[in-house]
Parts: structure tokens; C-alpha cells; sequence
């Protein structure tokens, strides 16, 4: 590695690295996994939420239109929350966002049996409006660890410049991989829902929990 190349690597935030944005990901297509097959709705997705309500709502099942506004709202407000703790916190917000949604995650499993509709739609969605707006780049590169289309675009994207001789192949492998783990944390969250559905939201929390720990190690910065 150049030192110029190490001079950027070094430059990069401990919530920015490949490693945490990886772990979001997972995280991300899992508990939205986990909501789709419990709730019938995408606690990230909200354009898939705003196309079903509207689609019931043409049809006159309103019932089944109103269904899809609880996690509209929620995420709303996620995004809120995520807006005033990064001008209140700062650099510490990627943590304390972390924290949040680790504390909230361990809410809603345990409400989850009491408060399934409360707890499921408007908490998860919460938590994914708090992490897509703390979390927003790797590497210096706006992402998002919440929804794929943005990412698989980039990486295309990417891909298409390397053939063209144009740019390094690392930038468009990172969203490659990212689009990956995406789904595989969907494909494991669909798994643990239907087989253990009370514990299933451990698996995020586990996965959230070493996010927090990255972001707090010291000497983490730039390690991806």
C-alpha cells in the first residue's frame, strides 16, 4: 500500500469501515426479514410500504391499506431522532445510535409476545429509521445498510467503470459484498423467525453489540 493509501485508510471513522457496514447490513436485512414474516411489513423498505398502502387504498380496503402507515410514521420518526442525536452528539452519535437500537431491539422481543402489532411495526421500523440515518457512508461513500437498490447501483455502477478501464475494482466490491450479506442476514432472519420466532431478534442484537464494540475500541480506526 502506497503511502498515500494509507494516509486515506487512516482517515477513515471507525463507524465507516467495511467491517461495521457489513454488520449493518446483516442486521438490516434480517430484522426486515423478521417484520415482512410476523408483520406483513418491511420495516426498512418504506417505498414497498407506501406502494401497498396505496394500492389496498385503491381498491377501497382501506383496513388493509391502514396497515402499512404505523411503520411510515415510525421510521419518520426514527429519522427525527437520528437528525437531533447527530447534532447533539456528534462523532459519539454512530455509538449512541448503536446503543439505542440494541436497547430497543431487547424492548420489542420482550413486548413482542404482549404488543406484537406496537412492538413489531413501530419498534423494528424505528430501529432501522435510527440506523440508516447515523450510518449513511463506508469509506467516505454514501450507502445505505438498510435497503439494497442504492448499493446494487453503486456496484454495478462500479463494475461498469473497471471494464471501462476507469477506477479500482475495491469501491464496487464492497457494495457487491454488502447487497451479499444483506441477504444473507434476510435468509437467516426468515429462518429464525419461523424456527425459534421468540428469540429470533438475538441474532441483531449479537450483531449490534460488536458494532458497538468497534465503534468504541480505540485503534479501531480505518482496521477494515
Amino acid at each position: 500500500m502506497s503511502t498515500m493509501d494509507t494516509a486515506a485508510a487512516s482517515s477513515i471513522r471507525r463507524d465507516e469501515t467495511v467491517p461495521i457496514a457489513l454488520l449493518l447490513a446483516f442486521a438490516g436485512g434480517y430484522i426486515d426479514a423478521f417484520t415482512w414474516i410476523i408483520h406483513g411489513v418491511m420495516a426498512n423498505a418504506q417505498t414497498a410500504n407506501l406502494v401497498l398502502l396505496w394500492v389496498y387504498g385503491s381498491i377501497g380496503n382501506w383496513t388493509k391499506a391502514l396497515h402499512f402507515v404505523p411503520p411510515i410514521f415510525a421510521f419518520a420518526a426514527g429519522i427525527l431522532v437520528a437528525a437531533w442525536l447527530r447534532r447533539a452528539t456528534g462523532a459519539r452519535a454512530s455509538a449512541i445510535g448503536t446503543l439505542i437500537e440494541i436497547l430497543l431491539l431487547v424492548t420489542i422481543a420482550i413486548l413482542h409476545n404482549r404488543l406484537p402489532d406496537l412492538a413489531g411495526t413501530l419498534g423494528i421500523s424505528f430501529v432501522a429509521a435510527v440506523q440508516s440515518a447515523v450510518f449513511t457512508r463506508v469509506e467516505g461513500v454514501l450507502y445505505s445498510s438498510v435497503m439494497i437498490t442504492g448499493n446494487m447501483r453503486q456496484a454495478i455502477e462500479g463494475v461498469f467503470a473497471v471494464a471501462s478501464g476507469e477506477g479500482a475494482l475495491r469501491l464496487p466490491g464492497i457494495f457487491v459484498v454488502l447487497c451479499i450479506t444483506f441477504g444473507l442476514g434476510a435468509a437467516l432472519g426468515a429462518f429464525a423467525t419461523k424456527q425459534i420466532p421468540n428469540l429470533a431478534l438475538g441474532v441483531p442484537v449479537i450483531a449490534l453489540l460488536v458494532v458497538l464494540l468497534r465503534c468504541e475500541s480505540p485503534g479501531e480506526e480505518a482496521s477494515s
